[in-house]
């Protein structure tokens, strides 16, 4: 499927994101021009939207739903790999974050990590159900500081986020569980539309070439060492 026609099924799944097509398209646009650019994205959130964070990096980082090995490296090392794109979530740095949250503010934890590793064409996702998260606005004066793109994800009202973002999507939900239960399919469609994007087989034709190269080395005997 093509990333117009993912969208449109997200659509068909869960009517009540119709009225946000106009936002979740250019939030795609959005990703896209970021790893063009040969960028990279960070992603943000607290509780729930840490573990949202983790999962969106999670789809990025290998293959999602197109499974399909690298091409820009050596055959011998590629078929042991799979496509990815770079991304990370900034939740995970746990030595990071004791550190600092012992010497600093900890609300600006994740601004500190946006500012060490984000570079001017670089984008930061930041997750916010609220919209209100102080450590997430932080993160975001910062990324807009650094002449980063920003895409929010969040609730219905949007909160303060709304107003920091290149593009702000807010699911039309009020209470957080609901708002992290359409958070999942929006970042989720997303992912698939990225991956087709950048990796759909009309794009690469070599992609069976590949398969059959990783197939052959794996019947290889294996050489045993000691």
């Amino acid at each position: 499927m093509k990333p117009q026609a993912l969208l449109l099924d997200l659509i068909k799944h869960y009517p009540s994101l119709k009225p946000l097509r106009t936002s979740l398209e250019a939030g795609f646009h959005l990703l896209r021009e970021g790893f063009q650019q040969s960028g990279k994205w960070l992603i943000a959130g607290n509780g729930g939207s840490a573990s949202d964070a983790d999962h969106i990096a999670g789809e990025w980082l290998k293959a999602f739903m197109i499974k399909q090995l690298p091409a820009d490296i050596p055959e011998e090392l590629a078929c042991h790999l799979q496509h990815a794109l770079p991304a990370i979530p900034l939740a995970n740095f746990i030595g990071l974050h004791t550190a600092f949250g012992n010497d600093c503010d900890p609300k600006w934890a994740f601004a500190q990590l946006t500012y060490a590793l984000g570079r001017q064409g670089d984008g930061l996702l930041a997750i916010s159900t609220s919209g209100n998260s102080e450590n997430i606005l932080n993160a975001v004066r910062v990324a807009r500081a650094k002449h980063m793109k920003v895409l929010g994800l969040t609730g219905r009202s949007g909160g303060a986020l709304k107003a920091l973002c290149d593009v702000c999507v807010c699911a039309p939900e009020d209470e957080t569980y609901k708002i992290q239960e359409l958070h999942l399919p929006i970042y989720h469609c997303w992912c698939r539309m990225i991956e087709q994007h950048f990796f759909g087989s009309d794009e690469h034709p070599k992609k069976q070439k590949k398969t059959e190269l990783s197939l052959r080395l794996a019947v290889r005997p294996k050489k045993h060492t000691r």
